[in-house]
């Protein structure tokens, strides 16, 4: 019964860390997409020419 609980409980874990690091993973996706619009943007400012 003990190392029943012991083990679900360092399964939860697992799923917790597994899920924390997917949203790590998709926030840094988004940041990353961000950045390089940002510097699109300004690439094309420093570029432009009336």
């Amino acid at each position: 019964m003990e190392m029943e609980r012991a083990v679900r409980s360092s399964e939860r874990s697992k799923e917790k860390k597994r899920s924390i690091s997917r949203r790590l993973g998709k926030y840094m996706k988004e940041q990353k997409g961000r950045i390089y619009i940002i510097r699109r943007c300004v690439v094309m400012l420093l570029c432009w020419h009336d």
